[in-house]
């Protein structure tokens, strides 16, 4: 999975002098890696992800809501697992060759704490300007406006990028007695 994550270094390299006006007026470039839950496309920023790790096993916890799977052991670190079509969707994803594990680091009292998201399947690093990224809508969406920074477009599709801080607030998911089913 790593060669598909490009640095920032290897796309400022790629910029042609000519067109860097027109680069400029297009807004700031945002790298984005999107992942697939169901049908959905979705997009995290690149700088927010520590690392894609292929699923593994996950220890189970019990009386702890549906979208916390449990936990991995990711060399000697214990990170909780969250399954992110649970948290949207109130339904658990199902297991494949191509589910995958992204790891984010998420600030807690400035301490980061490593929390890996449960996906469907990655898709790609995607490249993103400013100026392509809409306001969510106010209507027709399956998932809380407070979990979504936009929409991004781009050429055949739309991309849903998430606000990773407000999907996996700490404070939130530890409140499990208001979570558990």
């Amino acid at each position: 999975m790593e060669e598909i994550i490009k640095t920032d270094e290897d796309y400022v390299s790629a910029i042609d002098p000519e067109n860097e006006k027109a680069l400029a007026s297009a807004g700031d470039l945002v790298l984005y890696l999107t992942f697939l839950l169901g049908r959905d496309l979705f997009g995290i920023q690149v700088s927010e992800i520590r690392e894609v790790i292929e699923f593994k096993q996950v220890f189970k916890i019990p009386r702890v809501p549906d979208f916390l799977k449990g936990v991995i052991n990711l060399r000697g670190e214990v990170v909780p697992i969250i399954d992110l079509h649970s948290r949207f969707y109130n339904t658990s994803s199902n297991v494949t060759g191509a589910t995958s594990i992204v790891v984010v680091e998420i600030d807690d009292d400035n301490h980061k704490t490593p929390i890996g998201i449960m996906i469907d399947s990655v898709k790609a690093v995607t490249e993103l300007y400013e100026n392509n990224i809409e306001s969510v809508p106010e209507i027709g969406s399956k998932i809380r406006s407070d979990f979504v920074e936009g929409i991004g477009k781009l050429e055949d599709q739309f991309v849903i990028l998430l606000r990773v801080q407000n999907i996996l607030n700490i404070e939130e998911l530890s409140n499990i007695d208001d979570n558990i089913n």
